[in-house]
């Protein structure tokens, strides 16, 4: 099937109303489309909704929307507790935590409210998108999609496909990608794609580093910034990505291709497991319950 003989995505949901899946319904619905956001509670989609109308304000701000386009975007939106509200969706997008099990689950209860030919598609970090897929009634027009964070701001899509993934399924969701105004690559199917292949790694041995006393956090992320150029250092970077989730990206590597290269640090283990785990939850490799972030080692 021919680009232009592809049937247009026009309703878009999002499973999920957290970082991720907020900022995902931000800039489809700023794309013009029909949104419609779940969560298990209506406390977790207010929080949502509330995210998205922050970082329109944060747009208007900087001439790039009108007070009119913000109210436009959030008249596209709408939200619910339940799956049924996917009926009508071209593209269900999943946002939910980077776990597996959870991930599985919500496929499987999902595919029941869904049209046959809806696309599904995964905003995992991490996780096969051929296993994911394996857990649905369409592994053909099952695909990865991997937003960066924040989504409103950085211009990546990973696309995945899994084994089975349709050919116009692919071409479809890149289409959209490219309505959205972002650019997407192609990445193959293998533990943590491109970009978390190489990042996470990265940020695991700066905990390394500090882990073994070779440099303070200020030292290892001031020495990242100004002797690699990197807008944020790897320690500060870890807490905005939560380190829940390094940790588990560093787990799918480690697992999936038995390299001991990619264990993840005690260090790292240790801070999730004590709930320190970054921005989220006000202490990480940094203090967050001050004015100005601390670091705490």
């Amino acid at each position: 099937m021919s680009e232009s003989t592809l049937p247009e995505i026009k309703t878009v949901g999002v499973i999920g109303a957290g970082q991720m899946g907020s900022g995902i319904a931000h800039v489809c619905a700023l794309a013009g489309l029909k949104v419609l956001v779940s969560d298990i509670s209506e406390a977790q989609l207010e929080k949502g909704v509330a995210s998205i109308g922050h970082n329109l304000d944060r747009q208007i701000k900087k001439g790039l929307i009108s007070e009119a386009d913000k109210s436009a975007v959030l008249d596209r939106i709408s939200t619910g507790t339940s799956h049924d509200i996917f009926g009508d969706c071209d593209i269900v997008i999943e946002a939910a935590t980077e776990n597996e099990e959870i991930k599985r689950s919500i496929f499987k209860e999902l595919c029941q409210h869904l049209r046959d030919d809806a696309i599904i598609a995964s905003n995992t970090s991490s996780i096969s998108i051929t296993r994911l897929a394996s857990n649905t009634d369409r592994p053909g027009r099952f695909i990865g999609m991997h937003f960066m964070n924040p989504v409103p701001l950085m211009q990546l899509v990973e696309l995945i496909r899994g084994i089975a993934t349709d050919e116009d399924t692919f071409a479809s969701v890149k289409q959209f990608t490219d309505k959205l105004g972002k650019n997407a690559v192609a990445a193959e199917d293998f533990p943590a794609f491109i970009v978390n292949r190489i990042l996470l790694p990265m940020i695991n041995e700066a905990v390394y580093t500090l882990y073994e006393g070779v440099g303070s956090v200020e030292a290892i992320d001031t020495a990242m910034r100004l002797g690699a150029n990197h807008p944020m250092g790897p320690l500060e970077l870890a807490d905005f990505i939560g380190l829940d989730t390094c940790l588990a990206v560093m787990y799918v590597l480690y697992e999936g291709l038995a390299d001991s290269k990619y264990r993840p640090c005690p260090l790292l283990v240790k801070y999730v497991e004590a709930g320190w785990v970054g921005r989220k939850s006000g202490r990480g490799f940094y203090d967050y319950s001050g004015d100005k972030p601390v670091p705490t080692r």
